[in-house]
């Protein structure tokens, strides 16, 4: 008896780990030459993206740069929930996001500007050898123009 009850708790005990798994986490870098950036915006030259988990949430800093020489420098907190939550920081289009996890490889997201025309919808998708990970991102830019962009990072 005993050791059917350990055997069911180790089972659960792993249903739970791969049902709670997140393949964004960690630090991804930006491969700017397989990157597209939106019309309307310099094109970023460098950036880090270093997603943590956070209780249950997830902690993402981003820090980089833009061919003018302009910064990125934006965190927030969020749940995977599909909630609003404020960035912190500058050097982005945008000021809030909710975001929701698909599965383990892939992340939706809503990305506004707060009293601006900006709305986006982004997909974050890592890739089944989890070496790489592409954003896909369309919506009205702040000049109320409609864009789309990709984006290519490596796992480090």
């Amino acid at each position: 008896m005993k050791r059917s009850l350990r055997m069911v708790v180790a089972l659960a005990a792993v249903a739970a780990a791969a049902f709670c798994a997140d393949n964004t986490l960690g630090t991804w870098k930006l491969n700017p030459e397989k990157s597209q950036a939106p019309a309307g915006l310099p094109k970023i030259t460098s950036l880090m993206v270093v997603r943590t988990a956070a209780g249950d949430a997830v902690k993402v800093t981003v820090k980089g740069e833009r061919e003018d020489k302009s910064k990125v420098d934006v965190s927030y907190t969020a749940k995977y929930d599909g909630k609003e939550v404020a960035l912190s920081g500058s050097g982005l289009p945008y000021d809030t996001l909710a975001i929701k996890q698909l599965n383990a490889n892939t992340l939706t997201d809503v990305r506004t500007k707060k009293g601006g025309p900006y709305k986006g919808t982004g997909r974050f998708e890592v890739s089944p050898d989890g070496k790489t990970a592409t954003l896909t991102t369309k919506g009205t830019g702040a000049d109320g123009k409609p864009f789309a962009s990709k984006t290519v990072y490596e796992k480090q």
